[in-house]
């Protein structure tokens, strides 16, 4: 099929949306689909070989971005989109904006929603309702059941289930085929050796800095490697660190998504220190309904996982394959995430085992299989 690709997230970027969008161009395309994405455009047009690099691709799409003026809410990029979408004479419009699914199925044109999140206020719901009202062969996806629910709270709707999928995001399991040993991974990386407790993600409130900087503080013993955030977050925390002596601790700041594997391979084992309230890039909270991407990369990288205890977490991960430390304010929880690190650490044999059961469970959740189930459920539709 011909798909046009329609998202509001800066390209390129490193937020979430970001980088599921184009993993979800790759995917489609490694289908044997013609993609064509468009995007808002807000810098110059990045290269092809600057989208490969920067998201960790082997394949990018045809890449359009169209005028997009902020103070206008991005209506405009909404009809420039649908013009260049009309163009392309796609088969399918694939979109993360339920403004573009109206217009597209008003138009006449097979129409996937992706939701990510729940709804911002009464325009937020008003577009999803006209989505369910308007006719049309659609389908609407969500990363989780509770986004599913959230999103009929905020909407007083009952989805219809058969033009409703939950799809979780994915990973690529091809790159955490054969990976190094931690110590061949910190080898390969010239990072400190010993017992290392890893971080990958962004530093938005409610994604744990807090109680990573304190468990570095507390922990003298082990080594702690956080990779990724903002030039700015990094250079705050980095201070800290260094105000506090803490010493044993490796920041990178930004990595390159090719790599990230290779720096959740050199970590013994991985921390997801969410709180109950966790900010988007957006600024909206999504801890409700949270389906991190790197959840499925920890689990893919196959070492073992110390998780906040959150129900949406809970579609994904379990008992088996997973430590839980209680989700809350990090003075309240620090001491059952040092307890819960320090078994880990001590107990080489029950990270193993986690880490093997994660793998295994991670199979079933690649971008192609994801992308293949959206796509069979389509062909249904039409």
């Amino acid at each position: 099929m011909k798909i046009a690709l329609i998202t509001n997230s800066r390209i390129p970027s490193l937020t979430a949306n970001s980088i599921q969008a184009m993993k979800i161009a790759q995917a489609l395309m490694q289908l044997n689909h013609d993609v064509r994405m468009f995007a808002p455009k807000e810098s110059p047009t990045p290269s092809y070989e600057l989208l490969i690099t920067h998201y960790g691709l082997r394949l990018a799409p045809r890449l359009e971005l169209l005028p997009s003026i902020r103070q206008f809410k991005r209506f405009d990029f909404l009809y420039h989109a649908q013009r260049a979408a009309h163009k392309f004479q796609p088969d399918l419009i694939y979109t993360w904006l339920p403004q573009s699914a109206v217009i597209g199925l008003r138009l006449g044109y097979p129409v996937v929603l992706e939701m990510h999140a729940d709804v911002a206020g009464r325009m937020g719901a008003w577009w999803l309702k006209q989505f369910w009202k308007t006719t049309g062969a659609k389908l609407m996806t969500v990363t989780t059941s509770a986004l599913k629910s959230a999103l009929e709270r905020s909407t007083s709707l009952k989805f219809k289930k058969e033009a409703l999928l939950i799809a979780p995001n994915g990973v690529e399991l091809e790159r955490y085929v054969n990976l190094p040993s931690p110590f061949e991974a910190r080898h390969q990386l010239n990072l400190k050796q010993g017992l290392t407790v890893g971080f990958t993600g962004h530093i938005y409130p409610g994604r744990g800095a807090d109680l990573l900087f304190e468990l570095a503080k507390q922990m003298s013993n082990v080594n702690f490697l956080w990779v990724g955030g903002s030039p700015d977050l990094v250079e705050y925390w980095r201070n800290k660190l260094n105000e506090a002596n803490a010493t044993n601790v490796t920041m990178t700041g930004f990595v390159k998504h090719e790599l990230i594997h290779l720096y959740q391979a050199a970590s013994d084992l991985l921390l997801m220190p969410y709180s109950n309230s966790i900010s988007a890039s957006s600024g909206q909270d999504i801890a409700e309904v949270i389906n991190p991407m790197k959840m499925f990369e920890y689990m893919a990288s196959g070492r073992a996982i110390v998780c906040a205890d959150l129900p949406a977490i809970r579609e994904v991960l379990n008992a088996g394959n997973c430590v839980f430390v209680n989700a809350g304010n990090w003075e309240l929880v620090i001491g059952d995430w040092k307890v819960e690190i320090e078994r880990l650490l001590a107990d080489e044999s029950l990270r193993m085992k986690l880490g093997e059961q994660a793998k295994k469970d991670v199979a079933k959740f690649s971008w192609l299989k994801r992308e293949e189930a959206i796509l069979n459920m389509v062909k249904v539709r039409l």
